[in-house]
C-alpha cells in the first residue's frame, strides 16, 4: 500500500505520496494551515484518496537530536491526526516519525540545482521537504 509523507509547519503543510510497491516519493501538494481540525482533516481526505496504510511524519529535531519548539506543535499535530483516524474508523492507518533535521536545507538545494527561481522555491520548498522526507523513510525501510 502507498505511505503519505508529511512536512508539517506553522503556515504549510507539504504532501508527498509513495508508489504502490513503497519505492518511489512524489510530491502531491502544499496546504496552507488554517487550523489544527481543518489541516488534519485535509490529510485525511489524502490518506482516503490514495488508500494509504501509512503517514510519515518529519520530526523537528535540532542537530544535537533534542527537541526544538516545533517539535511538541508537530507531536500537538500528529496526536489529533490519530484522534480523526479512529473517529473515521481508520485504526488500520500507522503513523510514524522520520527524522528531518536538514531536509529543507536539502529540498532548498535541489530547487536552487534546478535553477529555480526564488519566489518559485517558496511555492514548493514545503512540498519538496515532504518528499525527501517519505524518500528517505522509504529507503530506510527496504
Amino acid at each position: 500500500m502507498k505511505k503519505l509523507g508529511l512536512d508539517v509547519g506553522d503556515k504549510t503543510i507539504g504532501v508527498a505520496v509513495s508508489d504502490e510497491m513503497g519505492i518511489i516519493a512524489d510530491g502531491v501538494t502544499t496546504i496552507e494551515r488554517v487550523g489544527i481540525k481543518k489541516d488534519t482533516g485535509k490529510v485525511l481526505d489524502y490518506i482516503k484518496e490514495y488508500n494509504c496504510d501509512t503517514v510519515v511524519i518529519g520530526l523537528p529535531l535540532k542537530l544535537d537530536g533534542t527537541d526544538s519548539p516545533q517539535t511538541e506543535k508537530v507531536r500537538e499535530f500528529r496526536q489529533k491526526l490519530e484522534n480523526k483516524l479512529k473517529g473515521s474508523g481508520m485504526n488500520h492507518v500507522n503513523i510514524e516519525f522520520y527524522d528531518e533535521r536538514l531536509t529543507t536545507v536539502m529540498a532548498e538545494r535541489v530547487l536552487i540545482e534546478a535553477d529555480m527561481r526564488r519566489n518559485k522555491r517558496k511555492e514548493i520548498i514545503d512540498r519538496q521537504a515532504a518528499i525527501i522526507i517519505l524518500q528517505s523513510y522509504l529507503d530506510s525501510n527496504r
